[in-house]
């Protein structure tokens, strides 16, 4: 270890994991255990998943799960203002698509990720905040990303990792004529409002749903925002920008419009649409603003 010795770890996993991660955490506990005392907690709602992140004492937390798990721990985070002063924390991918582990370059292999989280270094990340006080860590999407998430939950079992890009091409080719939103990024306009939009995505990460590279090229360490918008809502623009997605070209069409900046603005220009944060879908709404705040948690990285 370089300057982790004598620490101690908290180690947190959902109480629902399945049987078949029982042996990985097995396995990440013992590997901590070579670098210090470890306790594992087992969480099996927020109020108790609150109380382990705030009662650390000074211990490094290693949230073990997926993006949804990350995303939990970080909204209860910002809420109680201690993003930060919770110190670095450790990050063992366990779940499906593991997205921002991806764009941090975290190992996959919960062993490894482990080892890491004991020998690695302390950065600096970003959280996307909207005018409703809820995070991202990773990316937000309106349009086709509320209706591929639906998709992919019933695919997950089957296709696994595919499952979102398969979802996205379905919903894709299903989908209607678009929805109509203003979209504005540090008060540029990016979607003017009267061309229908398929899709607008938000990044810190670059990929969403197991690897699908939805903004490719995004720095979850820059703090700014990257913006991908498609307006590919024809039949057959839909079905190019989908296989587009999972090879990660379909920001080179000419239907998609990419933009960075530290505000995003959506507004619909008739009727509403959805979000999906991290995996996680909201109601309709009409109008959100996203502010990108740099530097206001930390992550051992390689």
């Amino acid at each position: 270890m370089s300057d982790q010795d004598d620490q101690s770890f908290l180690a947190l996993v959902n109480a629902g994991a399945g049987s078949a991660k029982a042996d990985a955490v097995d396995a990440v506990v013992g590997e901590l255990g070579r670098a210090g005392d470890v306790e594992l907690r087992r969480t099996g709602s927020l109020d108790e998943l609150r109380e382990a992140l705030l009662g650390a004492d000074g211990r490094r937390i290693v949230l073990m799960g997926g993006d949804g798990s990350l995303h939990a721990a970080l909204q209860l985070l910002w809420d109680a203002r201690r993003t930060w002063e919770v110190g670095p924390l450790g990050i063992v991918p366990l779940g499906t698509g593991n997205d921002l582990a991806r764009s941090l370059r975290l190992p996959l292999d919960p062993v490894a990720a482990a080892r890491l989280v004991t020998t690695g270094r302390p950065r600096g990340l970003e959280l996307l905040v909207d005018s409703h006080d809820r995070i991202t860590v990773n990316t937000v999407h309106a349009g086709i990303g509320a209706s591929a998430t639906a998709k992919a939950q019933r695919l997950k079992k089957g296709l696994k990792a595919l499952a979102y890009p398969v979802g996205a091409a379905w919903a894709g080719i299903s989908a209607g004529r678009g929805f109509r939103v203003r979209v504005e990024v540090d008060g540029n306009v990016v979607a003017p409002g009267p061309e229908p939009v398929l899709m607008v995505g938000i990044g810190i990460g670059g990929t969403i749903g197991g690897g699908a590279p939805l903004v490719p090229g995004a720095d979850p360490h820059d703090g700014v925002a990257d913006v991908v918008v498609s307006t590919s809502t024809g039949p057959l623009a839909r079905l190019g920008f989908a296989a587009g997605l999972r090879r990660g070209v379909h920001v080179e069409r000419q239907d998609v419009t990419t933009a960075a900046g530290k505000v995003v603005e959506i507004t619909a220009e008739s009727g509403t649409f959805r979000l999906n944060s991290d995996g996680e879908v909201t109601d309709h709404q009409t109008t959100e603003r996203f502010e990108m705040h740099a530097d206001v948690w930390r992550v051992v990285c390689p």
